[in-house]
Order: structure tokens, then C-alpha cells, then sequence
């Protein structure tokens, strides 16, 4: 697979993705990698069916994902990669799955500690996954869809003082 973008959005496939992702990055494939979507046949049904027939859609558990996909750049077709958490998006690398940036477009979390923008709130486990990505070298935008100028997620914390 060509992994054109890795994101993360609690959301998982909607309209940003369909509407605004998949054309700019001319993307014919979508991989979610959720353990709950995997294994929960309804919710894996709906997402298939919101996908428009011409973009193959892969649904995965992340250990499934690591361990029986090949990723590459400019190898296979141009595929984008969503999970849903960013612990999730930790636990993909920490087992294999390399990616250079990490978009995140919507975290909702009710244990809020640090409001980034209005769609990415995140907890103490959030910044602890996204400060050891970036130890390891992931840069991290929010950014919800392409128009957008990225922001860097570490500027934000640094004008916050965290």
C-alpha cells in the first residue's frame, strides 16, 4: 500500500474523508484500523456502505494490520490510514507500522485536559502517545481537511506552556 495519509479521527469514515481526503490524495483505498470495528460485523457493514464502491475499504484490528500488510511509498494504490484514537495510532508503530506525519482531525475525550482547537481534545494519554510519536520522530498536524493549514500540534503545546 502507498500510505498517502495517516490520521487520526474519532469518526473514522465521514464526510472530510469521502468528500474533501479521498479526491485531493486520489486515494482508492481507505484501511480503518479499529480493534472494535474488526470485530463488531454491523459497524464494519455501515462503514462499507458509506464508502462509494470505486475506493476498496479494508477494515483491520491493529495487531492484523501490522503483521499482514505491506506499506511503501509509491507501491500499490494510494491508500489512507485512519484509526480512531491515538493510542491506537502508538500501539501501529510500536509494532511495525512506520509513518513519517500523523493527522489528527477529530479526538473528543470527556477527560479533556488540553483543548487544541474545537475538534481535538485531548487527555493526559493522548499527549503521552503523541509526545512519544514525536520522540520517535512522527511530525503531528491537526489539520481536518486539506484547504486547512496544517498546525503543528507541539506549537500549540509550546505557546500553552505544557
Amino acid at each position: 500500500m502507498d500510505i498517502a495519509l495517516v490520521r487520526v479521527d474519532n469518526r473514522l469514515v465521514h464526510g472530510q474523508i469521502l468528500e474533501a481526503w479521498v479526491p485531493f490524495l486520489d486515494a482508492s483505498c481507505i484501511v480503518v484500523v479499529d480493534d472494535q470495528v474488526a470485530s463488531d460485523f454491523f459497524r464494519e457493514t455501515v462503514i462499507r456502505m458509506a464508502v462509494p464502491s470505486e475506493v476498496r475499504v479494508v477494515i483491520s484490528s491493529v495487531k492484523e494490520f501490522t503483521e499482514n500488510y505491506a506499506f511503501g511509498k509509491g507501491r500499490g494504490p494510494t491508500t489512507i490510514v485512519l484509526f480512531s484514537n491515538v493510542s491506537d495510532a502508538g500501539r501501529a508503530y510500536r509494532l511495525g507500522f512506520r509513518f513519517d506525519h500523523l493527522n489528527i482531525g477529530n479526538i473528543y475525550n470527556e477527560e479533556c485536559r488540553l483543548c487544541c482547537t474545537q475538534s481535538v481534545l485531548l487527555n493526559d494519554g493522548d499527549i503521552r502517545d503523541i509526545t512519544d510519536l514525536r520522540n520517535a520522530g512522527v511530525q503531528i498536524e491537526l489539520r481536518r481537511v486539506p484547504r486547512e493549514k496544517p498546525v503543528d500540534l507541539f506549537e500549540i503545546l509550546r505557546s500553552m506552556g505544557s
